[in-house]
C-alpha cells in the first residue's frame, strides 16, 4: 500500500498537521536558560593533590557508594558461615577466655579495683576493632584491584569502607560486655560514660591513618600483608589490654604513651567499667601521635594515588 512522497523542499518537511508551521524563536527567559543547564551535569576529574587534603564534598557526593562498598564487605565477611554474625561476638570472647585463663590466674596480672574479667573484655573489644580495622584498610586497595583500574571514585573511599565495617562487630560485641558487667556489678562511676566515643573515634582516625598508609605502601610493597600479622600480636601487650596501664612504673608509662590504641583502651575503661582514670598528659599524647598517624597517612596516600592503576 502506497503513500503519498514526502515533500521536503528548501530544508521544510511536510507536517501532518493542516495548521501553518510557525518558526521557533529564541527564548529571552534566564529562567529556561536555567532549567536547561540543570538538566545537564558536567563532571570535571582534576589529579589528586599531592598534599594531605581529603576532600568531604566530594566523599558525600560518592555517600552510596560508600554504603554500597560497606554493606558488600558486610555480606561477603559472613558469606556461607555456619555461625554468621555469631563470629562477631564469639572472637572477642574466646580471646577474653585465653587472656583471662593465662594472664589473669597463671600469671596474676594487675587489675586494680576492677574484676580481671570485665577489665580485659573490655580491652579485647576496641583492640578486635582496630586489629580488623586495620588489617581490612591495608588491603583494600590489592583487593580491588578492578575496581581501581577501571572504574574512577575517590580511592580513599575503599580505606574508609574498611574501616566502618568492623564497627558493626565491635557494636555486635557490646552486650557481651554488659553481661559482664552485669554478672560482676560493674558500672559506669558518672557522666565520664559520655566520653567513651571520644574514646572510639581516636582509634577509628588512628585505624584510617595508618589504614591510608600501608595500603598506599602495599599497593608497591606485597610485604605488609606479612608485616601486619607480627604487629597485631604484639600490639596487645603494647596496648595494656591485659592490665592496668596505671599499675607499672612511670617511665613505661610514658612509653606506651605513644600508641595511640593506649590511651583508647585506658580512656574506654576508665568511661564504661569505672576504672582508674587515665593520665591526662599521657592521653593528649596518645590524641596527638593518632592525629600525626592520620594526616601522615593520608599524605602518602595522596602523594602515591597517581600511580595506583599503573602499579597495582
Amino acid at each position: 500500500m502506497s503513500r503519498g512522497p514526502s515533500l521536503v523542499e528548501d530544508g521544510v518537511r511536510e507536517s501532518d498537521s493542516d495548521e501553518p508551521s510557525r518558526p521557533q524563536l529564541p527564548s529571552n527567559d534566564p529562567s529556561d536558560e536555567g532549567s536547561a543547564g540543570s538538566s545537564s551535569r558536567l563532571t570535571v576529574i582534576r589529579p589528586a593533590p599531592r598534599w594531605p587534603r581529603l576532600d568531604v564534598a566530594e566523599l558525600w557526593h560518592y555517600r552510596e557508594l560508600l554504603g554500597t562498598l560497606v554493606w558488600r564487605d558486610l555480606v561477603v565477611r559472613y558469606k556461607q558461615t555456619f555461625l554468621g554474625i555469631a563470629w562477631a561476638i564469639l572472637v572477642p570472647l574466646f580471646t577474653a577466655i585465653v587472656y583471662i585463663v593465662v594472664f589473669g590466674r597463671f600469671a596474676d596480672f594487675p587489675s586494680g579495683d576492677v574484676k580481671y574479667q570485665v577489665l580485659v573484655l573490655a580491652g579485647v573489644l576496641p583492640m578486635q576493632y582496630f586489629a580488623s580495622a586495620l588489617t581490612g584498610s591495608s588491603m583494600s586497595l590489592a583487593a580491588n584491584l578492578n575496581l581501581v583500574t577501571k572504574v574512577y571514585f575517590p580511592r580513599t573511599l575503599l580505606p574508609l569502607a574498611a574501616v566502618i565495617v568492623p564497627f558493626v562487630d565491635f557494636l555486635v560485641g557490646l552486650p557481651v560486655l554488659l553481661v559482664f558487667m552485669a554478672i560482676y556489678d560493674t558500672w559506669p562511676g558518672g557522666l565520664e560514660v559520655l566520653a567513651a566515643p571520644l574514646f572510639m573515634a581516636l582509634a577509628v582516625i588512628t585505624a584510617i591513618g595508618c589504614g591510608l598508609f600501608l595500603s598506599a605502601i602495599n599497593v608497591r610493597y606485597r610485604d605488609v600483608r606479612y608485616m601486619i600479622p607480627v604487629v597485631l600480636q604484639v600490639l596487645p601487650f603494647l596496648s595494656g589490654v591485659i592490665y592496668v596501664v596505671q599499675e607499672i612504673p612511670v617511665k613505661w608509662q610514658w612509653v606506651l604513651a605513644f600508641n595511640p590504641m593506649t590511651a583508647v583502651i585506658t580512656g574506654w575503661r576508665w568511661a564504661v567499667i569505672d576504672a582508674p582514670p587515665p593520665d591526662l598528659g599521657q592521653t593528649m599524647v596518645g590524641f596527638a601521635v593518632g592525629a600525626i598517624l592520620f594526616v601522615s597517612g593520608l599524605a602518602v596516600f595522596r602523594s602515591s594515588e597517581p600511580r595506583f592503576a599503573d602499579t597495582i
